[in-house]
């Protein structure tokens, strides 16, 4: 498939469906005719072409209703791209479609208190009941907990093997009973996080992606991904932070120095080397699933972001932010809203998706090929292991 037989699918589809319509009807329909994710099959929001004609599509409809990446973010960006890999043909066909309209909202219950940069010491626990599992323990940092219909839960179902091999991965129904979700205020008096608490959770066993015991390497699709969600997304030349910024430095001439001239100087090439990487991570998308080159690109991004952002105060002299009210957040914004805002926002950018030094890590050994850390903790039983 190219980009005329593309062009010549949205033309047909617009035909038939009007976009001043129901917007829920209409975004529906676009999924069932396979321009929600081009690259995915037929039949599931796909129509089995390259992935780069995805783009073709979002140009083609940019004028009709448009799904809420905000709030729909770790739905798109983790979970799909898990259940695409992992998921049976029921799976696939029950979550992918509501998943992309936006009907059901999905979070992520990876971190723990005792687990976050090290999530292979999770202890949350999955114990297994003829066709169902109970699962208790605690998660942290979950975004849109409050909003969610479902999540993808990683939990421990064998605590006498290694940390890294007694892990499985489900999708947790968020309205059953014993699911807690509190709120976690922010620097900006938002709680967009939460921590959940799981009591006798009561999850069937239809509900587990990937084999017993494998759910780490089902939870390295959802990171990689989540990697690129982050960092990988597609920006014009001067686009997204830089834009606010640009604008201020040339509204505002008496406020420039020379320190903050090469400062700019010297950001304007980086975010010009990460745009250009995230184009060349892309095209390598296209080919296949991400790798951990991604991390490279939710580095950089964090980075990049949090200086921008610094600068923009900087250059306003004000942090321009003056509503520390505590409120539920609808959605994930980095980029609207005030320069304050987004300041005090930035800071989350090098801990959400990985923190930044686990990404040094990993960049290190496995896209350098340099040499590990020691670990005295791989091969002891988790039972084993202090805490």
């Amino acid at each position: 498939m190219n980009e005329a037989e593309i062009k010549e699918r949205v033309a047909a589809f617009l035909g038939e469906h009007d976009p001043s319509g129901d917007r829920l009807e209409f975004l529906r329909a676009r999924f069932d005719a396979g321009l929600a994710w081009v690259w995915f099959p037929e039949g599931l929001g796909g129509l089995a072409a390259p992935r780069e004609l995805q783009q073709v599509v979002e140009r083609e409809l940019a004028d009709t209703p448009q799904i809420n990446g905000g709030k729909q973010g770790i739905g798109l960006g983790m979970a799909a791209p898990t259940i695409l890999a992992f998921g049976t043909g029921e799976q696939k066909r029950r979550f992918l479609r509501p998943l992309w309209t936006g009907e059901e909202i999905w979070c992520q219950l990876f971190s723990e208190p005792g687990a976050g940069s090290d999530l292979a010491t999770l202890a949350t626990r999955a114990v297994r009941d003829g066709d169902e599992w109970v699962v208790d323990g605690q998660k942290v940092w979950t975004s849109g907990a409050h909003h969610s219909r479902w999540a993808i839960l990683v939990a421990r179902t064998d605590p006498d093997v290694p940390k890294h091999r007694g892990l499985t991965y489900f999708v947790c129904d968020m309205q059953a009973p014993g699911v807690e979700v509190r709120p976690l205020r922010q620097i900006t008096g938002e709680a967009e996080f939460n921590e959940v608490f799981l009591t006798g959770v009561r999850l069937s066993d239809d509900l587990r992606l990937g084999e017993v015991g494998d759910g780490w390497r089902v939870a390295q699709t959802t990171l990689m991904n989540e990697r690129v969600a982050i960092g990988g997304a597609p920006t014009r030349r001067g686009g997204g932070v830089m834009a606010t910024v640009l604008s201020a430095w040339r509204e505002q001439p008496e406020l420039r120095t020379h320190d903050l001239h090469q400062r700019l100087l010297s950001l304007w090439v980086e975010a010009e080397v990460t745009r250009l990487s995230g184009a060349r991570l892309r095209e390598q998308l296209a080919a296949g699933q991400p790798g951990p080159e991604g991390s490279g690109m939710k580095l950089s991004f964090a980075r990049l972001n949090q200086a921008l952002t610094g600068v923009d105060v900087e250059l306003r002299r004000d942090l321009g932010y003056d509503d520390w009210a505590f409120r539920r957040s609808e959605d994930v914004d980095f980029y609207g809203r005030g320069p304050g805002y987004r300041y005090l926002r930035a800071k989350g950018n090098s801990i959400e998706g990985g923190t930044s030094e686990i990404l040094r890590n990993i960049i290190s050994e496995r896209v350098l090929g340099l040499p590990s850390e020691p670990r005295v903790d791989k091969d002891v039983p988790w039972k084993d292991l202090p805490r």
